[in-house]
């Protein structure tokens, strides 16, 4: 495989077995749900809710000659995910958390009425337990075949931590490439704490979008990680490797 962002060519084994990160140049590629979740908690800790929750089809929405039902049925395929998000109790370095987890080959990890519904039942969960929330974020952003519906979600998730901070609760939110659109806009900046994978883009609109709507020069590495860690947009970065051991630790810190 090609890394894209070195260019240099690598054996697949050899990149899985580094988390799937490129061991030339550090770029971390994107991984599914699945994978996430094994190299962020405990072996066989993760207990997932709502794993059955799945979407309806509230415009009858159709695109390019495929309907937002055959999409779904695809999408679930391809990811082996029924949405995309997960969500559930697991451990991580044995501290309990309540974990969500964004599925990029499901619909672009795009944010529906089910992600929505799912990011409110964990937080919940975490009041109801008295528990640490990390949500990892992956994401285009709100789903445009679900209209207004999905766009709800982001005021309800807000609304929801809220309620999750009056509650004293630790909310730590972890952003990787891509983080944009409507989940940017919502939970995915309201962590407690921020961190991010290196290079990921973080943003609402992205840069090309930008670039054509006011036609302005943006300045470079407009975005990235270390671009909105300059900037005050969050608060660290983690390579991938380190990230179990930064959450713990930050739980231990914020004795939780």
């Amino acid at each position: 495989m090609r890394c894209p962002a070195c260019e240099h060519m690598l054996y697949k084994r050899t990149v899985e077995k580094n988390l799937t990160v490129c061991p030339e140049c550090t770029h971390h590629f994107r991984i599914g749900a699945a994978t996430r979740i094994s190299y962020l908690v405990d072996d066989g800790s993760f207990q997932q809710i709502l794993e059955d929750l799945t979407a309806s089809d509230p415009l009858g929405f159709k695109f390019r000659g495929t309907t937002y039902k055959q999409r779904i049925k695809d999408d679930e395929k391809k990811s082996g995910s029924k949405e995309a998000m997960q969500i559930g109790k697991a451990f991580i370095k044995g501290r309990g958390v309540v974990l969500g987890v964004m599925e990029p080959n499901f619909l672009m990890g795009s944010m529906g009425y089910v992600v929505g519904e799912k990011l409110c039942a964990a937080v919940d969960k975490a009041i109801e337990e008295s528990l640490p929330l990390v949500v990892v974020s992956c994401s285009g952003g709100a789903r445009m075949h679900e209209g207004v519906v999905s766009l709800g979600q982001m005021a309800k998730t807000s609304a929801a931590l809220a309620k999750f901070d009056e509650a004293r609760g630790l909310f730590i939110s972890v952003l990787t490439d891509p983080t944009t659109g409507g989940v940017t806009a919502s939970f995915a900046m309201l962590g407690d704490i921020t961190i991010a994978e290196p290079g990921a883009l973080i943003g609402f609109a992205g840069p090309r979008t930008i670039a054509e709507t006011i036609k302005v020069e943006l300045p470079e590495g407009f975005q990235t990680a270390e671009f909105m860690l300059e900037h005050g947009f969050v608060d660290m970065i983690v390579h991938r490797k380190d990230l179990r051991s930064e959450i713990a630790r930050l739980i231990d810190y914020c004795q939780k």
